[in-house]
């Protein structure tokens, strides 16, 4: 007569699968940490940025017979607090600061313009849409810049930097 196999149970030292407490312990952390980082994950795709609605003029042309003369930027904060706003060129050297410290109001649309010129503005007008908000026209008065693609940063106080999220294009002519 042949003897059957001793079963594992009756092994010593041998443990039954998934009995290991520690296995289960790092399973249910795992699903825990996942279940987290989703929840994360949603709260910050919901979260408003600190700079919002950045609006930017695509394309403009400040030379003689050019039908758009200056680029139109408008963005409003989460937070009131004082911004600078500069225009850098592709390899992120600033071209003209438009403002600086410049305290805003929070949830308020902020609207300047640029006229393409190199420089830090030092004069200011004060301009109305059609529909009658403000707008400020930075009055930078050194040469023009070269044509071509330029991107909007605002820094602020308490928040760091922003850069618009498009670029704005300077066409020669």
């Amino acid at each position: 007569m042949s003897q059957a196999a001793p079963r594992a149970e009756h092994l010593p030292g041998a443990q039954t699968p998934g009995a290991d407490p520690w296995a289960r312990v790092v399973f249910a952390l795992v699903v825990l940490a996942c279940f987290a980082a989703f929840l994360i994950t949603q709260r910050l795709k919901h979260t408003p940025t600190v700079v919002q609605a950045f609006h930017l003029t695509p394309t403009f042309s400040p030379y003689p017979g050019g039908r758009l003369k200056e680029a139109a930027i408008s963005f409003k904060l989460e937070h009131a607090e004082a911004a600078t706003v500069t225009i850098i060129d592709s390899t992120g050297n600033t071209v003209a600061t438009l403002v600086r410290n410049r305290p805003l109001a929070r949830y308020k649309q902020f609207s300047l313009r640029w006229n393409g010129h190199r420089g830090v503005a030092r004069r200011y007008l004060h301009r109305h849409s059609p529909h009658g908000l403000p707008i400020l026209v930075a009055i930078n008065e050194g040469p023009l810049a070269p044509a071509g693609e330029y991107r909007v940063r605002v820094t602020l106080s308490r928040h760091g930097s922003v850069l618009s999220p498009r670029n704005l294009t300077l066409e020669a002519r």
